[in-house]
């Protein structure tokens, strides 16, 4: 990925528009984009599951992020999620876009995947996800950008005699804002044709302080807590780097038991060290644990194998 957000792709590829900007009013007004969850802003989490687009692309003002990203403003700010998405789509040029929320604290990669294989094994217009009431969810979704192009652009165009656009917003020339200003998403969603994914956990998203503290406690539930803390530690150090999770806890156990318990914190940091002189990559990570792995079962099976001062003396 380079400092613009773009990550190098001659293949098949998407881009990503994040709609960040919205004014959180159920929140009281709070930056919720910036509200951590699990220690990191609600942004990046959404920005770790879209990490594979050729171009990320976040409608809002400016901020500092875990990723790179390009930035675009709807005009004028505060225009609504229709003139957002316009200006979003902007700045991409891949053939599919996937359209995303900026308040999904468990929105992952495989979420992404999956919508965007959807889209891509049928003929529809776009691939969203459902909630746990089946309610469609249209920016937690993968789209043909040509088709949202089309959608919009038939939105934007002016009425015939002018005044005000059927079901919301203005005309050009009739009122503050363009055409698309104060539309809902639904003027757009409703003359396309959308396949369905049910997903009640990767549609979760963060509307008001209760939802907040929800995710807060789900993350922090035994199944989840670990990978939410690995992935908070390589967000804050800027490590993208995916490694055998497993494997290093099998490290750290099998050297706090059969050397010490010190031993364990310390071993994973001296693999974390090697890998990192031997230019890095989960390659060099296994390759570092391997022998680490090995080292501390020969050092058990030494030490179960020795039979400690004095035995096998004769005692006369």
């Amino acid at each position: 990925m380079d400092a613009a957000g773009r990550v190098p792709n001659e293949g098949a590829g998407y881009d990503a528009v994040v709609l960040a900007g919205g004014a959180a009013r159920r929140l009281g007004g709070a930056d919720k984009p910036g509200v951590r969850v699990g220690g990191r802003a609600l942004l990046d989490r959404v920005l770790g599951a879209c990490a594979g687009a050729r171009t990320t692309v976040v409608v809002a003002e400016p901020r500092p992020t875990a990723r790179p990203v390009l930035w675009a403003r709807e005009e004028p700010p505060g225009a609504g999620p229709l003139a957002a998405l316009d200006a979003g789509l902007r700045r991409t040029t891949a053939d599919h876009v996937v359209v995303l929320s900026a308040d999904l604290p468990f929105l992952e990669e495989t979420t992404v995947r999956r919508l965007l294989d959807a889209l891509r094994a049928g003929r529809a217009d776009g691939a969203l996800l459902t909630d746990a009431e089946g309610r469609d969810q249209p920016l937690v979704a993968a789209y043909r950008t040509a088709a949202l192009r089309r959608g919009l652009a038939a939105l934007a165009a002016p009425v015939p005699g002018g005044g005000s656009v059927p079901g919301g917003g203005s005309a050009p020339g009739g009122g503050a804002g363009g055409p698309l200003t104060g539309l809902p998403l639904r003027r757009l969603t409703a003359g396309l044709d959308l396949t369905r994914v049910p997903d009640p956990v990767a549609s979760f998203d963060c509307d008001t302080w209760d939802d907040i503290a929800d995710a807060r406690a789900r993350i922090r539930e035994h199944g989840h807590v670990l990978d939410e803390w690995i992935s908070a530690v390589k967000d804050e150090l800027g490590i993208d780097l995916d490694v055998d999770t497993g494997g290093l806890l099998d490290l750290a156990r099998d050297a706090a038991h059969g050397v010490a318990r010190p031993a364990a914190p310390l071993t994973t940091f001296l693999v974390g060290y090697a890998a990192a002189k031997a230019g890095g990559g989960p390659e060099a990570v296994a390759e570092a644990a391997r022998k680490a792995v090995a080292l501390a079962q020969r050092w058990a099976d030494e030490s179960a194998a020795d039979p400690g001062p004095g035995a096998g003396r004769d005692a006369g």
